[in-house]
């Protein structure tokens, strides 16, 4: 579908693809907090260094770090025991919402855009972020639990790509880590990267925004035209 630009049409995205935390809401703080509990709790300690090199890692492959700690449980149940307290903290903070990012999905929506939620979280607190969404947001939904691969690999962005039976390279794809955006850009997704806790200079991308406060649908469908200048 075509969106005017004023001077020219530039076609919209066949997708747009929205990682969850730290890029559509602010959680990442809760999960470090999560992490500093569980590790403290078997007498280890967890550094702000610690928690950062996991950020936008896999569920399944941060318990084995956890697990190095000292924390003597299996890994479901470090995947399990970190998700419900996030979710605690989810129930009794409230939603954080990255700036612009829920307002862009709304118009992205409301464009008639398909869009899908691609997160490393499970799917229980995937559709405890999403009940907290007063529109319908996502065509399909790929959590942790859901793929065999998690970021950095590309899986998981190519499993929601062929889900909603679109062109991986005709998707725009919101990531805030290191590990999400090279899961988007190795995909071959039109890879955008919204810093959050972490610097994103030094990670292959197809642009660099630093917020997506006020981003319009227009801007998403230029970067599609970018992509379609250079083919």
């Amino acid at each position: 579908m075509p969106v005017d630009l004023g001077v020219v049409t530039t076609r919209l995205p066949a997708a747009v693809l929205w990682d969850m935390d730290g890029t559509l809401v602010d959680t990442e703080r809760y999960w470090m907090a999560a992490e500093e509990e569980l590790v403290e709790a078997f007498g280890g300690a967890w550094t702000h260094d610690d928690a950062l090199a996991l950020v936008g890692s896999g569920l399944w492959e941060s318990a084995k770090v956890f697990q190095a700690k000292g924390v003597d449980l299996d890994a479901d149940t470090i995947v399990n025991r970190l998700t419900d307290r996030v979710s605690e903290m989810l129930a009794e903070h409230g939603v954080p919402w990255r700036p612009g990012a829920r307002e862009l999905l709304e118009a992205l929506r409301a464009a008639s855009v398909p869009t899908a939620l691609v997160t490393m979280s499970l799917r229980s607190m995937a559709d405890e972020i999403i009940s907290a969404i007063p529109f319908t947001a996502f065509d399909v939904i790929v959590t942790g639990d859901s793929v065999e691969r998690p970021k950095p690999h590309p899986l998981p962005y190519l499993q929601a790509a062929a889900e909603l039976g679109v062109d991986i390279a005709d998707c725009v794809a919101f990531e805030d880590s290191p590990a999400g955006l090279t899961s988007a850009y190795d995909s071959g997704a039109i890879a955008v990267g919204v810093p959050n806790i972490l610097a994103l200079d030094e990670v292959a991308s197809t642009a660099l925004w630093p917020t997506l406060e006020g981003a319009t649908v227009a801007d998403v469908a230029a970067l599609v035209a970018e992509r379609e200048a250079v083919r």
